[in-house]
């Protein structure tokens, strides 16, 4: 797990052991995608967050193409949420959030004619 991952996330969970969370659509509980699960990232500090992470270069480019998802904790279901408390060191109860899919960040925008004198 690269360490910019853990920076923005209190824990992380294998993309394996999420399995009962996808597909989010289907899932039961609180779920916002896109720019609404940035601003409810945004709104928490990144210690009450779970981020599923990859375990392999499968289940990482599955979640680098999954759309940035937020799922309030509280709303799980009884199952899902004692399948993900098994897999945390810590109590799930310690979390906001479960976030999917890669936390945009800010960056300078680049361009390639900044390195043609290079």
């Amino acid at each position: 797990m690269p360490e910019k991952h853990q920076t923005i996330a209190g824990a992380t969970i294998d993309y394996g052991a999420a399995d009962r969370l996808f597909p989010v659509e289907e899932l039961d509980a609180t779920v916002v995608q896109y720019r609404d699960a940035q601003l409810a990232l945004d709104d928490v500090d990144g210690s009450a967050v779970v981020a599923v992470a990859p375990t392999n270069l499968a289940s990482g480019y599955r979640l680098a193409q999954h759309p940035l998802t937020a799922i309030r904790v509280d709303t799980l279901p009884a199952a899902v949420r004692t399948r993900l408390a098994d897999e945390l060191d810590a109590p799930l109860d310690a979390f906001e959030f479960v976030r999917i899919g890669k936390r945009n960040s800010e960056s300078a925008n680049r361009s390639l004619a900044e390195f043609a004198d290079a």
